[in-house]
Order: structure tokens, then sequence, then C-alpha cells
């Protein structure tokens, strides 16, 4: 055994005698999942870690920095980009991946207006512990994926649906980092007093064992509270939110796993009651720019949330994610990640027999909701075959009527454009679709892979003042593609748009002649997922990495940046 392997292996040996080893995975097969990105991104870690807690995640992480290895934490592993996984085999040390999802707790503190989350906990978990205390997270189901964590949300600076709370962010945390000369240190920044060496203030805060006055109230913010003016900003000629807004990277927050997060503190919200739904279609794109800006230069009371739909994505959706719908409609959204789980399970099955289909899961999930009758509600349907654009503009109980009256208004003038009012099971259902949409095209993709190359996934910020929002691509451009996907936070002008590219056509080049096209925009990319491995860190956000990271211990090469180490510290001979 060569010095490299031996160390290797003394460092495997230590990890399990840490968490055991049941939770030290080496095997290809079993490390499979956490190595593969839920869109982009793989390559090979020397083991994977499932610390169980906090004293745990802090004992491996001191190994893997004196080991002199690249750390990679990962929560949930639920990004569009990458970011949470090893990029190809080219790094100059080996990897380790710290899974964290066995450490999932939530402390409710300051009467539940706060909460305390552990790297674990999910976004579908908090909204359960807070629903019964009539509060909300800050965001609700995702736009992307159930079982998205909370961590995911913070340290990728990701926005949500609900258009008065911006994108998840907090100044409140507990992290550990390394300094530029490669030493380790725990630090506080919660708002919480907590006394001892590093791993009685990891116990005291795995328990919730907070004195009295250890919580110091208004210590620091817990959620971006000027967004909800900022948003209203219609003639501004910046967008709302992007991933790199220098003004909302703060330590833990758009760190993208530079560091190592051991806890977030975040406001919670009110849950609103009575909400009121209405479903708007139209033909022409016009329609829908002139009643955002109406809501949100005029309105007294803001939409809670404004979810776009193209026809075609609609359409889409209906087909290739009604098994998700059915899921989520039937079971509810606890039980959903465990049951993505087990399917990654079998897919890794699947793929080790050869004679079995390529993505068999996805083919049997994908024939067995056609067994299923149409789950759409009929309105949704008129609406799908009559207009091309779709727009889902949920209101709180005290904003329905001005927004009633602005739609009679605007509709009642002619045009080509409606609406109507959702009961509330159209409501739910309109909603759970548009969520269904953003896991259509994989499903597509796996169904067709024969016929497509792969997904070309755009995560869009337009400027505020931004009236012309459809975009029209070039012949070279568009030829090469099967379908355009557009859908997104609409009020917020941030778009997902998922491109299906023919077989035989290179998706990065693709992609790289889209993104001058947006540039010539003046749009911001990534808006609410990080830069992973697809995108470009712009200064302000390399800026960030580099002042958190210097050493380059943690996930190197995030945004086309560097694998190699910094400073000094060199690779294993």
């Amino acid at each position: 055994m060569s010095p490299a392997s031996s160390r290797s292996a003394g460092l495997v040996a230590e990890l399990a005698a840490i968490v055991g080893q049941p939770h030290v995975l080496t095997d290809a097969a079993q490390t499979r999942h956490y190595r593969t990105g839920f869109r982009f991104g793989s390559g090979q870690a020397l083991a994977v870690v499932r610390p169980a807690s906090l004293v745990e995640q802090w004992r491996v992480l001191k190994a893997c920095i004196a080991a002199d290895v690249i750390v990679i934490a990962q929560a949930s592993n639920t990004g569009l980009t990458g970011g949470s996984t090893p990029d190809g085999d080219d790094y100059d040390r080996d990897i380790v991946i710290i899974s964290t999802t066995r450490m999932n707790t939530i402390h409710l503190i300051e009467d539940a207006r706060q909460v305390v989350c552990l790297p674990g906990a999910t976004l579908d978990q908090l909204e359960r512990a807070l629903a019964p205390l009539g509060r909300e997270p800050h965001s609700v189901i995702g736009s992307s994926c159930i079982g998205a964590s909370v961590f995911g949300g913070v340290c990728n600076n990701s926005g949500g649906a609900l258009v008065r709370r911006g994108p998840a962010y907090t100044e409140m945390s507990v992290f550990a980092r390394v300094d530029e000369s490669g030493q380790l240190h725990l630090v506080n920044h919660l708002g919480i007093t907590l006394a001892g060496d590093e791993e009685a203030i990891l116990e005291q805060l795995q328990r919730g064992q907070f004195a009295p006055d250890a919580v110091v109230s208004d210590f620091a913010a817990g959620h971006d509270h000027g967004y909800v003016e900022h948003v209203r900003e219609i003639d501004a000629a910046t967008p709302a939110r992007f991933n790199a807004d220098a003004s909302r990277l703060f330590e833990s927050s758009g760190s993208a796993g530079k560091v190592m997060v051991f806890a977030v503190r975040l406001d919670t919200f009110p849950a609103e009651k009575g909400a009121v739904v209405f479903y708007i279609g139209s033909n022409t794109a016009d329609d829908l720019t002139e009643l955002r800006r109406e809501m949100l230069g005029n309105f007294e009371h803001l939409p809670i949330s404004g979810e776009y739909l193209h026809r075609d994505a609609f359409t889409v959706a209906a087909d290739y994610g009604k098994d998700t719908f059915l899921m989520i409609h039937h079971l509810g959204t606890a039980r959903l990640p465990g049951l993505f789980a087990f399917k990654a399970r079998c897919d890794a099955f699947f793929e080790r027999i050869p004679l079995l289909p390529r993505n068999l899961a996805d083919r049997l999930l994908q024939a067995g909701s056609r067994l299923f009758p149409d789950h759409l509600p009929a309105r949704l349907r008129d609406y799908q075959r009559r207009f091309e654009h779709h727009l889902m503009l949920k209101v709180s109980a005290a904003g329905a009527a001005e927004a009633r009256s602005l739609l009679a208004r605007h509709f009642g003038q002619g045009g080509g454009g409606e609406f109507f009012e959702c009961t509330p099971d159209e409501g739910k259902k309109a909603f759970l679709h548009r969520f269904a949409a953003a896991g259509a095209a994989n499903r597509y993709r796996a169904v067709h892979h024969r016929e497509v190359e792969d997904i070309l996934a755009l995560d869009i910020a337009l400027r505020r003042n931004d009236r012309d929002w459809i975009e029209t691509l070039p012949p070279e451009i568009e030829a090469p593609l099967i379908m355009k996907l557009y859908y997104g936070h609409f009020l917020c002008h941030v778009f997902h748009q998922d491109y299906i590219v023919r077989k035989g056509h290179d998706c990065m080049a693709l992609e790289h002649k889209m993104w001058t096209l947006l540039d010539q925009r003046g749009a911001e990319y990534p808006a609410e997922h990080n830069v992973g491995h697809l995108y470009y860190a712009k200064p302000a956000l390399r800026a960030h990495y580099e002042a958190l990271d210097p050493c380059n211990c943690f996930n190197p090469g995030i945004g086309h940046t560097s694998k190699q180490a910094f400073h000094g510290k060199t690779t294993r001979q």
C-alpha cells in the first residue's frame, strides 16, 4: 500500500470510529446518490460520512482538515447546478462528502417568532412544525423540489414563491472556517450565548439548552427586511434578487459550502388565513406586464405570490409531472423525501443490471401515472387550451378586494385575457401543478433519452423595469431545441427556463450563447440557485468565497473557481 493510500485508509478508519462504520460509505454504488447532482455534476469521493450530531460533525471536520482533504457539505442534494457534489475528477486532494441529513432538529425560540435549525432540517419539516402555531417559514413548498433543506436556501441565496419575503437570508449562524494559516475555528454569531469549548457549545446547540437570558432578541437580521419595498421599485433598472447580490452576502448566507454551517437562526411569519387565489390566462404578455406593475406599484396589500406558467410548461407538467402531483396530493409532502430516496436506490440497483433499459424507475412511474384519470380541474384545462400565458395570483384576505377590482377592470376592457376566482380545491391544485412543472423536464429527458441530449436549465432575474420579458431566440439557438419550458416567480421577475436539447448538440456551447443574450438584456444569473459548477462566480460572489475560505478547503471549484489548495496548503504526496 502506498503512503497516500495508507493515509486515506487511516482517515476512513478514523471517520468510522467517530460516526460508526455503517455511516461511512466508500463503495461506489453506495456513494453514487451523494456524488451525483440532482440535474448536473458528478465525481469521485474518498468517502461519504453521515454524522448523527453536531459534535460528530465537528470531529469529522477536524479529522478531514487535519488530513488535508477537501470537504463538501451536503444536505438534501437537491440543487440544480451541482453545487453540493464533486465536479469531475481533477481535484488535487481526496474529497470527503459530509451528509448532514441525520441532524434535522429544529428549536423554536422567541415564542416561535424565530427558529434555530440544524443542518439536516428541511423546509417541509419546518413548515409542519410551525403550522400548529399559526406561523410559517420564509419559504413553503419549493419551486424546484420536495425535501429541500433550510440550509440550502440560506447558503445558496434561494428565493422562493413568496413575494414579500425575498431570498432566504440571515445574519445569525454558527459555522466553522479555516483561516489563512490553516487553523480551524468555530464561530458563534447566532445571538445565543453558549458556554465552553467547541464540543460543549455544539452539545448545547444540539439539545436546545439555552438559558432564559441566553437568547439575544433583535441580535441581527433573520430575514431581508427591506425586500418588501425593494420589489415594489418597478422602474429600477436592476433585478429584485439574484445570487451575486453583494447586499445579501453575509457569512453563512450565500456561502455555498465555503464554510461548514452548524446552525442558522431565522425569522418566522404569521400564517395567512383566508387567502384567495385568482387564475389568469392571456395570449398577450403585455396583459401580465401591466398587472404586475399595477400590483407592485399601487396595491396597498402586496400579493402573497404570483407564479407564471407558459402553456408549453403546463402541457408537459400535466403529463410528465402527473405522478409527482398525485403523490403530493394524496400522500402529502412529509413522505416524499423518503420515496425519492427509495427511487434513487432503485436507480442505482437497476443500473447494475446490464439488460435493463435506462431510467427504468422513471419509465415505470410515467407508465403508472397514465393509469389514473385526469388530475387537473376542468377550468384549468380550459385555460390550457385557450391561453398561452398563465398566472396564479394568491392574495391575502385583506388584499382580495383590490385584486378582484383590478382584474375585473383590466379584463373588462376587452383584449385577450380572462380570469376566475379559484375554489379552494382549484387554487391548491393550480399551485401544485406549478410545482410539478419544475421536475417535468427531468422526467421527459429520462423517458425520451434517445432523442434528448440533455436539459439546459437557466435561472434568471430580469430587471424590475423590464416590460419585454418574453425572449426571442435566434435561429441558431432555437433549431437544436425540442421545446422550451418557461415558469417562474413573475412578480419578482425571476424565471426558470428549461430547454430540452436534441440529441447530438453541445448543451454547454448553447448555454454560453444564451448567457451572451442575457448579458445584453441586463439580466442576472443564476437568480436563486447557487452558481454550482455551471456558472462563473461574479466578482462580489468570488470575493465572498475567498474571504470565507482563504485556503480553499471547502467545496473548491464552485463557480469555476480554482480546485487547488491556496496559501501554502499542500496536497499530500
